[in-house]
């Protein structure tokens, strides 16, 4: 394994590490053969681990809606994988649409107007393009 030379009160000693299992050494020392047993048990190091802190839940994105008659449209293009409401739902300020799909990640869509559903646009599983019109509200 690995070769040392010392030099102690003038005396040359050549030592070689043969194997080193647990706290059991075998070497050879000018040429004869010992085996010695440390006082301690070298601890191996131990490889650090990456810890990351809880992450946040994302906010929904709102749908921005002056008009009496709101119409709501992808804020991104993605997949539908739900829809909450259906025609005639009366809805409030935050209320969960539906759920959009877009780059591995569920995004929320919420109202920010109280109203009636009107028209449902999409279906599960359609895929939709940015500013594409998904409900509309009254």
């Amino acid at each position: 394994m690995k070769n040392f030379k010392f030099r102690i009160y003038e005396n040359n000693y050549n030592v070689r590490i043969l194997s080193h299992e647990e706290n059991i050494i075998d070497l050879e020392v000018n040429g004869t053969s010992y085996s010695v047993k440390l006082k301690e048990e070298i601890k191996a190091t131990k490889t650090p681990t990456l810890v990351r802190s809880a992450s946040k839940r994302p906010e929904p994105l709102k749908v921005n809606s002056n008009t009496s008659n709101a119409k709501v449209v992808a804020p991104i293009p993605g997949t539908v994988l739900s829809i909450d409401v259906k025609v005639g739902d009366v809805i409030k300020i935050g209320d969960r649409l539906l759920v959009l799909e877009a780059m591995k990640m569920e995004n929320n869509i919420a109202s920010e107007k109280s109203g009636t559903v009107t028209a449902v646009h999409i279906k599960v599983g359609q895929q939709v393009l940015q500013n594409e019109l998904m409900i509309e509200l009254t």
